[in-house]
């Protein structure tokens, strides 16, 4: 029987629409532990790809694992990703206030040990979900979560690549030559006081002699916390949320991972 082109496309879209409504992004809370500190754990996938996909862990601001995080780790998941947004500083330790910020990151980061077993407790949390394949990892972070997988690229840490978002790029452990293994990319504010171009530069010197393969962007107008739609609630006249740089460094995210993540 020949079906004339409507009643094709009503066959069509009672087939395939059923199946397109189910197609979401999923997501759950997890508790893990490193040591005897409880963390607190977020992934987010799209569960209308079946096959095993690239992971991404993603590490907050000095505010802690907030909304902004999970946000993230969501818009990720409909890039194609499965995102794990980490805890870095212990369940419940999560503010608005930048002195208690300040003390989370101090205490966090007074041993780098800790850091780092922190960070490591959450990759395997990402790399044993049945939607990971766990040969293709990357890190993105912001704030301080930008000086994290920073530190991770500088030690040789086996990523595909890492990305900052506004982070803090001076480091006192710079990396050595031919540490890099991960692809490095920097998305930071032009007009970042916590980030004078001084410090870029910096950043900039230190790669070239380690020989990674880096690339940084600065976004001109910019502020700290550029891809945050809260960072004007804090009070603090150098954080601010900016569309346009926030748009153009997660196209720069997505354009970096299309290549390391095949």
């Amino acid at each position: 029987m020949r079906r004339t082109p409507l009643l094709l496309c009503a066959l069509f879209t009672t087939l395939l629409l059923p199946s397109l409504a189910r197609a979401e992004v999923r997501t759950r809370e997890v508790e893990y532990r490193e040591g005897d500190t409880v963390m607190q754990g977020f992934f987010a996938w799209d569960d209308a790809r079946r096959a095993k996909r690239p992971g991404v862990i993603v590490v907050h601001e000095w505010w802690g694992h907030n909304a902004h995080a999970r946000a993230q780790a969501e818009r990720l998941a409909r890039a194609g990703y499965v995102a794990f947004a980490l805890d870095l500083f212990g369940k419940g330790k999560v503010t608005k206030h930048p002195s208690e910020a300040q003390g989370f990151v101090a205490e966090a980061l007074k041993d780098p040990a800790v850091a780092a077993a922190r960070f490591a407790a959450a990759r395997a949390q990402l790399e044993a979900d049945a939607h990971v394949d766990p040969a293709r990892i990357a890190a993105v972070g912001y704030c301080f979560g930008g000086a994290i997988v920073l530190a991770q690229a500088r030690s040789g840490a086996d990523l595909d690549a890492v990305v900052s978002f506004h982070g803090a790029l001076a480091t006192d452990r710079p990396a050595a030559k031919g540490a890099v293994k991960a692809r490095v990319l920097v998305c930071t504010g032009a007009a970042d006081p916590f980030v004078p171009e001084a410090q870029v530069k910096g950043l900039e010197d230190e790669m070239r002699a380690a020989g990674a393969d880096f690339r940084v962007v600065r976004h001109a107008g910019a502020k700290h916390g550029f891809t945050n739609p809260a960072a004007g609630d804090y009070g603090m006249e150098a954080l601010a949320y900016d569309a346009k740089a926030d748009r153009a460094s997660w196209a720069e995210m997505l354009k970096l991972f299309k290549q390391a993540l095949k």
